[in-house]
């Protein structure tokens, strides 16, 4: 049975990420972990109360989230389990990652701004930073079936046989045709050797999954993956969040926090 994190913090766009989640996996064995950071409003803290009247603030907190977990229970015959927290997302997350086991974390993703292109938000730091596979979810995004699934990757750059190994298991558990795509600025590095132990690792990996190859030359790597969202009409698009160094990241505008937040398809991130 597999155990999917969902973040709530109760915003629309959490809510339809849940939603969204509970109709991919409806029909098979599956349980959630409805995870919510609550942590003490700075009137609070302002108003120095007493640590008695903080653990009621936060018990209250933890009945919400109790009858929400009981009531999707009721309704989608599914296992939730509350899961409420207190500090730091990334601490909580990566604890409650590691006391549940979990398989899977979904988030929701508000709508395309500039800010988000640039500094990002919680789901985006969550992509650089979790070694987990997350799924998120923009606010448009409707299901309606896991047929295509576009896997948009560096080809000559490599991926590690235990992402691969993950890409095929999502689409083989949904029987969904997968399209690698790789993208390059010149034809001529379409054609490195160093792609061709990628490609043959992809072939020894995918097994009975159906896939296929498509190289496009570009100097604008986001457009052209958005540009193939559209033309292939897929469901999903997977990508490897990669790490730079520190000076690096002052720079580097990441590719895959850009995707993030400019897409009308979930976003699945696979990170080792």
């Amino acid at each position: 049975m597999k155990r999917i994190i969902v973040a709530t913090d109760y915003a629309e766009e959490a809510e339809h990420a849940l939603s969204f989640i509970m109709e991919v996996f409806v029909g098979k064995e599956y349980e959630i972990i409805l995870f919510s950071l609550q942590n003490p409003s700075i009137h609070a803290m302002n108003a120095r109360l007493s640590p008695d009247s903080m653990f009621k603030i936060f018990e209250h907190q933890n009945r919400i989230l109790q009858h929400k977990a009981e009531a999707i229970t009721q309704q989608k015959g599914v296992p939730v389990i509350p899961y409420l927290a207190t500090g730091l997302f990334y601490d909580q997350m990566t604890k409650c990652i590691q006391e549940t086991g979990a398989d899977l974390l979904v988030m929701g993703m508000a709508k395309r701004s500039f800010d988000q292109d640039m500094l990002g938000n919680t789901t985006t730091a969550a992509i650089s930073r979790l070694k987990i596979p997350i799924l998120s979810v923009p606010l448009g995004a409707q299901f309606t079936g896991l047929k295509h699934i576009l896997f948009a990757c560096d080809v000559v750059r490599g991926v590690q046989k235990e992402i691969l190994e993950k890409v095929k298991d999502f689409a083989a558990d949904f029987n969904a045709v997968l399209e690698v795509l790789n993208i390059r600025k010149t034809v001529e590095q379409l054609n490195e050797e160093k792609g061709n132990a990628t490609r043959e690792a992809i072939s020894d990996v995918m097994g009975i999954v159906s896939y296929y190859y498509k190289h496009v030359t570009s100097n604008e790597v986001v457009k052209a993956i958005r540009d193939e969202v559209k033309e292939s009409q897929t469901d999903l698009l997977v990508m490897i969040p990669y790490k730079y160094g520190f000076w690096s990241s002052l720079t580097h505008r990441s590719k895959t926090r850009m995707m993030a937040s400019g897409l009308d398809v979930p976003l699945l991130t696979i990170s080792i």
